[in-house]
């Protein structure tokens, strides 16, 4: 039982999951909308054992009497099924249309999009699950250290930005910007690899390190936060180009996630992905959708998609600028060069570790 339906359960008395959820679980046929009843018989299983698999939007079953007593409701309270935390997010982010992506950063990445069709990658590098919308599916793509790495090179690196922030009554996240707009795109030849954490997509390579590649005499500062931020931009192209493989054609982007405060790195983004960037209204993610899954589940809404286009708003559009799109787009190639010069050593360096 997965910890939401686990909630579900206590508050209705009902044991069921949803599609999205389900999805991540190796036991669903993400195609189907089903479990998997071959899965499930190779492991000697019973299919009896799992629960009834609902749409997202669904009624799973109504607030229980004595639950509600003890939580100050009326009983009879329509409870949805609800989704997983990124099938949420998606939904919360408008993300409920072909190409439109959004795009977390917060401590991970995050590149999600619909699809009206089952689309997979076969080498994995892309997660493909039921969309929390009926009838859709969608894509998405993982990397470890988005907002993780900016968040480590100020602890590690930025003890004066700090400083200077406490004495202003400022973040300093917004002094380490203000430095980073000084370096110009490209950070004059200076590259980070984000891979603090390993990496997910697009290398599933837990051994991957963090690298400053071309670092020089004249490097300061500003230009490795602004590398970090350009880093972090072209691991999440890397998802954005994985999603084209497939078949998507992108139209625009949703940003979210504490990243997506910096008005720097949303142009960042917004020039490497070569795409049009909108900062949501609301920036609630998960608990947002699923906000618009109970409405849709408790009628005020006919479909998820009629929801998302009547709540999400979306504002601060920012434009890519085709020339900085190209010059970036040289930078990009050495940057997917590096992880395949570096990898064998990432292990090699583990071992002696």
């Amino acid at each position: 039982m997965l910890p939401k339906d686990y909630v579900g359960f206590k508050l209705t008395g009902e044991v069921k999951t949803d599609v999205n959820d389900a999805s991540g679980t190796s036991l669903f046929d993400v195609r189907k909308r089903s479990w998997s009843e071959e899965i499930i018989s190779e492991l000697k299983l019973e299919l009896s054992i799992f629960p009834e698999v609902l749409e997202s939007p669904e009624i799973r079953g109504e607030l229980d009497r004595e639950v509600a007593r003890e939580l100050g409701l009326k009983p009879g309270i329509p409870v949805v099924a609800g989704a997983g935390d990124q099938g949420a997010a998606g939904v919360g982010a408008g993300a409920t249309v072909e190409g439109v992506l959004s795009v977390n950063v917060g401590t991970s990445g995050v590149v999600f999009t619909s699809s009206d069709a089952y689309r997979f990658d076969p080498l994995g590098r892309l997660h493909a699950f039921c969309h929390a919308a009926p009838s859709k599916w969608h894509l998405m793509g993982v990397m470890l250290a988005a907002g993780g790495s900016l968040r480590w090179f100020r602890d590690a690196l930025c003890q004066p930005e700090k400083v200077v922030a406490s004495l202003i009554g400022d973040d300093p996240y917004n002094v380490m910007m203000r430095e980073a707009e000084r370096a110009p795109v490209g950070s004059e030849g200076l590259i980070f690899l984000p891979y603090l954490s390993g990496e997910r997509t697009p290398h599933a390579d837990p051994y991957a390190r963090g690298v400053f590649f071309g670092l020089s005499l004249k490097h300061g500062k500003e230009h490795m936060i602004r590398a970090v931020l350009e880093g972090v931009a072209f691991g999440l192209r890397n998802s954005l180009e994985l999603m084209i493989e497939l078949g998507i054609k992108p139209k625009d982007v949703r940003i979210l996630g504490g990243g997506s405060r910096s008005p720097l790195w949303r142009k960042i983004i917004s020039d490497v992905f070569g795409l049009k960037v909108y900062l949501l209204e609301v920036d609630e993610g998960s608990s947002y959708g699923a906000a618009i899954l109970a409405s849709v589940g408790a009628g005020a809404y006919k479909t998820v998609e009629g929801a998302v286009d009547e709540i999400i708003k979306t504002r601060d559009p920012v434009e890519p600028d085709r020339d900085t799109h190209r010059k970036y787009l040289e930078y990009y190639r050495i940057y997917n060069r590096l992880y395949q010069d570096l990898k064998d050593d990432f292990k090699d360096l583990a071992k002696i570790i």
